[in-house]
């Protein structure tokens, strides 16, 4: 119980941060969370509902990253481990002892038009331009769904991932792993 009501406290701060995101000067914002120890940044934009993990219907044959199919209040939504995806962690497909209370899954904005969402190991809050510094590129090639690195005032690093483009990653859209 106590869990539903700080998601909802949670969904709710979101939401009034949303809201003030909207009616503010364009700052670059992002949603904060961490998956297979690495800390991910995405786009406010993009970023759609907030869920706690819940029943996944798995799909035979999928690859180990695509964790199964979820209700998400009335949309059927493909439910990826963000993690195993990055190639951050290993795993059988839909390890239920991989789980924790901590577990989230983020769907795709449904502006992006793609039934989509990616399970996180933690939610680390919402960030913004002026809290973290950009850091310079250092030649590593990245798929194109991979944006900026910057690190923020504790020295962590942050990713951005770029929905949009990842929706589009003829990777992501191939989820038949191998026969």
């Amino acid at each position: 119980m106590a869990n539903k009501e700080a998601l909802r406290e949670l969904q709710g701060r979101l939401a009034e941060r949303l809201h003030e995101v909207k009616t503010q000067e364009r700052v670059q914002s992002w949603l904060a969370v961490e998956a297979g120890g690495c800390g991910f940044l995405f786009p406010l934009s993009e970023a759609g509902e907030i869920f706690q993990c819940g029943a996944l219907v798995r799909v035979p044959h999928a690859s180990p990253w695509f964790l199964g199919v979820a209700n998400l209040r009335g949309v059927l939504a493909g439910v990826i481990d963000l993690g195993r995806y990055l190639g951050l962690r290993g795993g059988a497909s839909g390890d239920a002892a991989e789980a924790t209370e901590q577990d989230r899954v983020i769907a795709f904005n449904p502006s992006l038009d793609v039934n989509a969402a990616l399970r996180v190991d933690h939610l680390a809050g919402l960030r913004n331009a002026s809290q973290l510094s950009l850091m310079p590129d250092d030649g590593v090639a990245r798929p194109g769904f991979v944006g900026a690195r910057y690190r923020d005032a504790a020295g962590r690093i942050w990713v951005e991932l770029r929905l949009a483009l990842l929706a589009r990653d003829e990777r992501f859209l191939r989820i038949v792993g191998a026969l």
